[in-house]
């Protein structure tokens, strides 16, 4: 009985930590970076509700849904027209950078994921960056993890780079992510990494499955579309996805 107690348990346990859909066999990963790898997401929040409080709005919660995930650019002409504020979308957003220059210095990283990166590393699955950031802000937030994120066969940089036409919800970033790698693997050969639903979405898009790791305070239904879902990254298995298991 209670070894039967405990099996139950345990498969309560994983059912909490992971979706019902099925897994394939995987040789790539893709990450995401705010609000996954590093803890900027109330960063963020904080620095656009001061930006909107100056021009006298209120950053609520509906726009933050709204932006969450995409670009620099898209994110600041999205809030210039929601909000009809006095300025351009380029002086926003070159606000914002300004801020994001002292406030994101230093933002920690979150469980789990050095962890992983390092794991990664050490038996030589190819992984790659894909973040709607700017250069200026990846260089910022990555400061105090150079050699961390110096393991990374490649960053995307989805404000800044050319190639990447569209943001998320768009699938673009990580198909460019994907052609970087030397061996070129095909989009269902990729895990993607994401905390936004944007982001899963974009993931989807592309072909590719998602491990979503989102904030616990949204809504259930906007994670329904992950291939699994997690409390954090501490909880994913490896070799759910082929790849080698931790040590």
């Amino acid at each position: 009985m209670r070894i039967f107690l405990l099996k139950t348990l345990s498969n309560s346990l994983r059912k909490q930590c992971y979706s019902t859909r099925n897994v394939k066999k995987v040789t790539h990963c893709i990450f995401d970076m705010d609000g996954l790898l590093l803890d900027t997401e109330q960063v963020y929040k904080k620095m656009i509700t001061q930006l909107c409080a100056k021009y006298g709005h209120v950053y609520t919660e509906e726009l933050m849904m709204k932006v969450l995930g995409g670009t620099e650019q898209r994110l600041s002409e999205i809030l210039c027209k929601d909000l009809n504020l006095p300025v351009t979308p380029k002086e926003f957003r070159d606000e914002l950078l300004e801020m994001g220059d002292k406030m994101l210095a230093g933002t920690p990283m979150l469980d789990g994921a050095e962890r992983l990166i390092c794991h990664l590393h050490n038996t030589k699955v190819p992984f790659a960056l894909a973040t709607s950031s700017s250069e200026r802000s990846v260089k910022t937030k990555i400061a105090p993890y150079k050699e961390l994120f110096s393991y990374f066969n490649h960053m995307v940089m989805g404000s800044t780079d050319k190639e990447v036409k569209f943001g998320k919800p768009h699938p673009d970033i990580f198909l460019v992510a994907a052609s970087r790698f030397p061996d070129k693997p095909k989009p269902e050969k990729c895990l993607v990494f994401e905390d936004s639903p944007h982001g899963v979405t974009a993931g989807v898009k592309a072909g590719m499955q998602v491990v979503m790791v989102p904030d616990p305070h949204l809504d259930k239904r906007l994670t329904t579309h992950a291939t699994i879902v997690l409390p954090t990254l501490a909880k994913f298995q490896p070799e759910m996805f082929g790849l080698p298991p931790f040590q």
